[in-house]
């Protein structure tokens, strides 16, 4: 079966920066939409960024120029790259799968999710 397991969070100081990674099994990664998705205690949980199986890739904008989606083929893994981190983007980050080869960031309904890894940045 499909599971998907996160690690590479932690505290970082505004500034920082940590890289997540998402290793998949039970599929391989680039014949899904793939994507990282966050939380923070009392919001919605809202799309980060996504990579096509195409490796076009979206963001929200609130972290473009700072977040970077990658994923190793060979290594089924996916990666959220994240530099100059803000203590608003401290939060609950999960890896997402989506069947459907092409959605972007903001099309994304996933099929399946991982358990998530926290990041927290602090001023």
């Amino acid at each position: 079966q499909v599971q998907l397991v996160e690690s590479g969070g932690g505290s970082v100081q505004a500034g920082g920066s940590l890289r997540l990674s998402c290793a998949a099994s039970g599929y391989t990664i680039n014949a899904y939409s793939m994507g990282w998705f966050r939380q923070a205690p009392g919001k919605e949980r809202e799309g980060v960024a996504a990579i096509q199986i195409d490796g076009r890739t979206s963001y929200v904008n609130s972290v473009k120029g700072r977040f970077t989606i990658s994923r190793d083929n060979a290594k089924n893994t996916l990666y959220l790259q994240m530099n100059s981190l803000k203590p608003e983007d401290t939060a609950m980050y999960y890896c997402a799968a989506d069947v459907a080869g092409y959605a972007t960031i903001a099309t994304m309904t996933p099929d399946y999710w991982g358990q998530g890894t926290q990041v927290t940045v602090s001023s």
